[in-house]
Parts: C-alpha cells; structure tokens; sequence
C-alpha cells in the first residue's frame, strides 16, 4: 500500500503500469488473505470495474487478463468476472482499435484468456464457450473459432437450444456448407416448434442456394473459358454437356440469370419466404 501510494503521486505517462503495480498475483494472495480469499476477490473486482471505467488510463488494457486472472486464482468459482472480464476487454478493444490495434488485439485474446479459465475452472458452465463463440463471430468474424466454441457449448448439460443454431451459421459462414445442410436439416427434424422449423427452413434455403450458385458459377466460368461469351441463358449449359440438370432453390423456383453480365443469384430472400 505504500508503495501504491508512492506511485500514485507520480503522472501515469512517467510510469506506466503505475496504477496496478501493487497488485500481486492471485496464488501469493491466496495465502496472504488468510483464509479470505472471497472477499479479496470481491474487492479487487469492485476496484478492477472503477479502473476499467476510468478513460484518462491510456495504458488500462495492457494488464487486464491479469487483474481478472487474480480474481479468478482468488476464487474460482466466482461467476461475475469471467463474464463482465470478458465483456470490458471487448468493448476496450473497440475503443482502441483505431489507436492502438495491436493493444486491441491483445485485449481482444485476454477476453478468451478469461472465458477459457472460466470453462476451466467451471466444466459444468455453458455460458463460457457461448460467450467465447459470440465474440469470435461477432468481433473476430473468425467463424472456425466460433464453431469451435458453440460446439462446446451446445455439448454442455443446459445449453440454449439455439446454441445449435449458431453452431450452424458458423459452419456456413466458413464455406463448409455441406456440413451446415446437414445440421440445419436436423435442426428442422427435430424442431419443438413451428418458428424454430420456419428458421430453419430459411436457412437451409439460404445454404442450398449457396451450393447451387456455386455450381452455377463453376459451370459458367467453364463455359466462358470454352465459347469466349456467357451463355444466353442457364440452359445452354445443360446443352453443353456442363451441367447435368439445371438446379432448382428450395422452393423449385429456377434461379434468375443476367446474361449481359453473367450475375446469378436465388430467385427470394431468405427471409422473406
């Protein structure tokens, strides 16, 4: 506390880290609390969300996974700052990206540092894949890693049905579509209710289309390659020997084709079947 009290008095540019220097690791206080171990880790959780929320700290997220690390050695179980950890490394790393994009990306991989101990040290929580999934699809756009994690969490006693969902998108969204016609398809077995099987309805017109398009595309490219023109319409290339059938949408609409500039797309929207 002196030494805090020290350095305190010193402007934080001329010593940077000044303002969590003190703070010693989680294993050296589980003993030094004697016996309340608790009630440091809610202490220097309630202390961590006022210094996360104080803007004037430039340097702030350069320490954050080991400040919730501590709570976390502290008291494992404690549930809170694995979820409100995460969610301030975040929202820290939008607020500097711009700035400082490698800090960013370091507070962005202190937030799956923190969910990762979560699930570590809770094996029977859902929550903490689901957290690490949302924000590897949403922040990261990295849709292996958030099929990794809603894989775990879907696997996990309580998980939200839609949790399989997700797990679903992010297979489609990383191009392994065949995988994710599968699972939407089970999806739609298997739904308890109507809305659950008109989502997944939707989707699985949204990947068919894409496995289609491909096709599609492939054989106008061949095509193109072959003749130095586009086609005049999607049936010369059954004609041509490119394809064998023309596919058809989920529906068993025909998919509409440009041919001044080649662009094929599904006959509906998704969502507005």
């Amino acid at each position: 506390m002196a030494l805090k009290v020290r350095t305190d008095a010193i402007v934080r540019k001329k010593l940077p880290g000044s303002s969590i220097i003190y703070i010693p690791s989680g294993k050296f206080l589980q003993y030094a609390t004697f016996g309340y171990r608790a009630l440091a880790a809610d202490l220097i959780y309630l202390w961590a969300i006022q210094y996360y929320s104080t803007p004037t700290i430039d340097d702030r997220f350069d320490h954050l996974d080991h400040v919730f690390a501590i709570i976390n050695e502290l008291d494992p179980r404690y549930q809170d700052p694995y979820e409100v950890g995460a969610m301030i490394a975040v929202e820290g790393a939008h607020e500097i990206q711009a700035k400082w994009p490698e800090k960013a990306a370091k507070a962005i991989a202190g937030a799956f540092a923190i969910l990762d101990r979560g699930a570590a040290n809770n094996p029977d929580q859902w929550v903490y894949p689901f957290d690490a999934g949302h924000i590897a699809m949403m922040s990261l756009k990295d849709y292996a890693l958030a099929q990794k994690y809603f894989e775990k969490c879907m696997n996990l006693p309580g998980a939200p049905d839609f949790t399989r969902r997700l797990y679903a998108n992010a297979l489609y969204k990383k191009g392994d579509v065949e995988t994710s016609w599968e699972t939407w398809l089970e999806i739609y077995n298997t739904a308890p209710d109507e809305r659950t099987r008109k989502i997944a309805s939707n989707h699985l017109y949204q990947v068919k289309s894409a496995m289609d398009l491909n096709r599609l595309k492939e054989a106008l490219k061949k095509y193109g390659e072959r003749y130095g023109r586009l086609p005049a319409e999607l049936a010369d290339l059954v004609r041509t020997r490119f394809l064998n059938e023309l596919p058809k949408d989920l529906d068993g609409q025909d998919y509409v084709y440009d041919p001044k500039t080649g662009e094929v797309k599904a006959a509906t929207i998704p969502w507005r079947r």
